[in-house]
């Protein structure tokens, strides 16, 4: 409740907005060069944990799940999401399958917030 009182949003559950911005940041680590580049692209696959975590947790197969997920977002389904009650990829906004936005904001910036201080770790590691 604590969450709907400070952002009252609600996104697509079921996986949706984490396999979402794993193709957005993969599209957009595409246009960078170098380690940039490669570090977008790494962090961008490693939000595909979020839902791989969930179809397994459900029973199912979860890189045949996550795959379908993927394609079916790519095609620009972008509600669809992992249905764990029959199993399937649906769209998880109409079966009212959703969760508070400050939940993904909160999870994507501590994710963001560990990546920059190992960086910072590993680079100040190189140097010395």
């Amino acid at each position: 409740i604590r969450s709907l009182v400070k952002k009252k949003f609600l996104i697509a559950g079921g996986g949706a907005p984490e396999i979402e911005l794993s193709l957005k940041l993969g599209a957009y680590a595409k246009t960078l060069e170098g380690r940039s580049g490669v570090c977008v692209a790494a962090y961008a696959e490693s939000m595909e944990v979020i839902p791989f975590t969930l179809a397994e947790n459900a029973g199912l197969h979860p890189i045949a799940i996550v795959t379908d997920l993927r394609n079916r977002h790519a095609q620009g389904e972008k509600n669809t999401g992992i249905n764990v009650r029959k199993g399937v990829i649906s769209d998880i906004l109409a079966e009212n399958v959703v969760q508070p936005l400050l939940v993904s904001l909160s999870s994507v910036t501590l994710a963001t917030e560990t990546v920059v201080m190992l960086l910072k770790i590993d680079d100040i590691v190189a140097t010395k």
